[in-house]
């Protein structure tokens, strides 16, 4: 078992906490202890090869079914992550459906606890996304937002009418929730297309607080 000391991890350049996570042993019962969100502080996207920016990813998704809880790395840490990553980074690793889920997956949990409630609780809107090179119908990975009295719940399966429908690249809706990227821009440029209540979507990424790098 490597030293997961925060001294340890302290010393360690970012490729070598890349190889870090990709080697940790998601049975050892030590793993528990490690603080995911003091070794993702230490990793900048910028000074890693594109392989090794794959090789993180894969490595946290493969601890995200053991006792490490990827979950716990900070809002500002996945936000800053995201901002330092290059446009190849993203892309390269949004080719893996499963780091694809992993990644998605990890935004839209996090909704909920994100909705800005005083905002949010006279609102009632469902929003569906599509997100384009996906593995779902017509070549989209969707999801489902319920907005409703100060809640944001989250499906897979699209279960109500949408008041609104969001369709964009994945790489670009990561750059846009962490304040990367301009929804304006995107729309003006065709990266982002919306189906439905403008006046709405224009304000829906008010009712939340979004990280910021």
């Amino acid at each position: 078992m490597p030293d997961l000391s925060a001294e340890a991890i302290d010393r360690m350049t970012p490729g070598e906490l890349v190889t870090l996570v990709e080697n940790l042993d998601p049975q050892d019962a030590a793993l528990p202890d490690v603080d995911i969100d003091a070794v993702a502080r230490l990793i900048d996207p910028a000074e890693l090869q594109d392989d090794e920016f794959v090789r993180l990813i894969a490595g946290m998704q493969r601890l995200a079914g053991a006792s490490v809880d990827v979950t716990k790395m900070g809002p500002q840490t996945f936000a800053r992550m995201i901002d330092r990553a290059s446009k190849d980074q993203l892309e390269q690793v949004l080719v893996h459906p499963e780091l694809r889920d992993l990644i998605l997956g990890e935004i839209f949990r996090r909704m909920q606890a994100h909705l800005r409630v005083e905002k949010a609780a006279k609102v009632d809107a469902v929003v569906h996304w599509r997100f384009s090179g996906g593995t779902g119908d017509e070549g989209f990975d969707r999801y489902e937002t319920i907005i409703s009295g100060g809640t944001c719940t989250v499906n897979r399966a699209m279960t109500n009418d949408a008041r609104v429908t969001i369709t964009m690249p994945p790489q670009d809706f990561l750059r846009l929730i962490t304040t990367n990227a301009s929804a304006p821009v995107l729309f003006m440029t065709g990266k982002l297309k919306i189906r439905g209540d403008l006046a709405f979507a224009a304000g829906m990424l008010g009712l939340f607080d979004l990280p910021t790098p």
